[in-house]
């Protein structure tokens, strides 16, 4: 019987809870495909998001799972299919988000399998680094805009921190829907950048209090839609910025002290918006709409009508160093792993 043959490949491992030091450059075997659905992708790049750090710092969503593989982002090559694959072949580019939250390994590797339903072709016009810093934001920006929030031509959003990840492409997929789109910034820099994308009105929040600044810009009356990409305080300033009736969508656990009565008296919906939850909950319908959002957003992509911008791009061993970055705040785009 002959042995079989094991191929190690580069990856960085979260080998403890902590600080970016516990990411530590190491080899691991390659994974093979596990199911008739599965693809195996050479990775060609991996996003990084705040669910990375998040992750590292408080420890994985499953129980003794460490070392680890984070990563939920990655875009790269078709290299083999499972016996009942239809929709790709070998040779083929996909971007998906999938994995990385301490069950099924994730982007921050050479190699990884994802099952074909939850994958989409990646946008012809963009690069695998591009490509990679995508699928998180645009499932989120996505889903709180049009499924939550179900966001309508010819009314008004607020867009917290806009030269964020998700924020960017808020703004983009808000102007796409016929919206008036106001966010915002910590800079007149980031205020430039933001009103390129199509933001009617840049806030600098630093210096202005937005909600007075939203008022005004909607004769008193507030947005139709806020997403709040922030937390903490922001959600509750953001209730007296919505209008009566409007809808707020939060990506962040409310604080204790979020004064709820406002929104109660003042008679508006509040959704919570965490992609990850098909993910997390096995929700293979989900996970292909999922999916199917991504091809949607690859076709807008393609046509011009969306763009993706990374911020910084770091090699895979240096991974560490991307989340000290992320967690230092301020960024405008997306933080990538290179791994070409």
């Amino acid at each position: 019987m002959q042995p079989t043959l094991v191929f190690f490949v580069k990856a960085v491992l979260m080998t403890a809870t902590g600080d970016p030091e516990v990411l530590q450059p190491a080899e691991v075997a390659q994974p093979a495909i596990q199911t008739e659905t599965d693809l195996l992708v050479r990775l060609r790049a991996a996003g990084v998001n705040p669910i990375d750090t998040k992750i590292r710092k408080r420890g994985t969503f499953y129980n003794n799972r460490l070392p680890a593989i984070l990563g939920c982002d990655g875009a790269g090559v078709v290299e083999a299919i499972g016996s009942q694959v239809a929709r790709f072949k070998p040779g083929d580019t996909v971007y998906f988000c999938n994995g990385g939250l301490g069950g099924h390994p994730g982007t921050y590797a050479e190699w990884a399998t994802v099952d074909e339903r939850f994958a989409a072709p990646m946008p012809r016009s963009l690069s695998f680094v591009e490509a990679a810093a995508a699928p998180l934001v645009l499932i989120t920006a996505w889903e709180a805009l049009y499924d939550r929030a179900r966001l309508q031509p010819g009314q008004t959003a607020l867009i917290h921190a806009g030269a964020g990840g998700v924020g960017h492409v808020a703004i983009q997929l808000a102007k796409l829907q016929g919206a008036t789109v106001f966010t915002t910034v910590s800079t007149p820099e980031k205020a430039q950048f933001v009103q390129a994308l199509g933001a009617d009105q840049a806030i600098l929040y630093a210096t202005t209090d937005f909600v007075e600044a939203v008022l005004n810009l909607t004769n008193r009356q507030g947005v139709d839609v806020t997403f709040d990409t922030v937390g903490g305080a922001v959600l509750g300033q953001s209730f007296e910025a919505t209008q009566i009736y409007g809808d707020l969508v939060t990506l962040l656990e409310p604080a204790p002290d979020t004064p709820w009565k406002v929104a109660r008296t003042r008679n508006q919906r509040v959704s919570f918006e965490l992609m990850l939850t098909p993910l997390l909950q096995n929700l293979e319908n989900e996970q292909r709409s999922q999916a199917k959002i991504l091809e949607q957003c690859a076709r807008l992509i393609d046509q011009g009508q969306l763009k993706i911008v990374v911020g910084q791009v770091f090699p895979l061993s240096e991974a560490a160093a991307a989340h000290r970055l992320i967690e230092a705040g301020g960024m405008t785009g997306k933080i990538v792993l290179s791994l070409q």
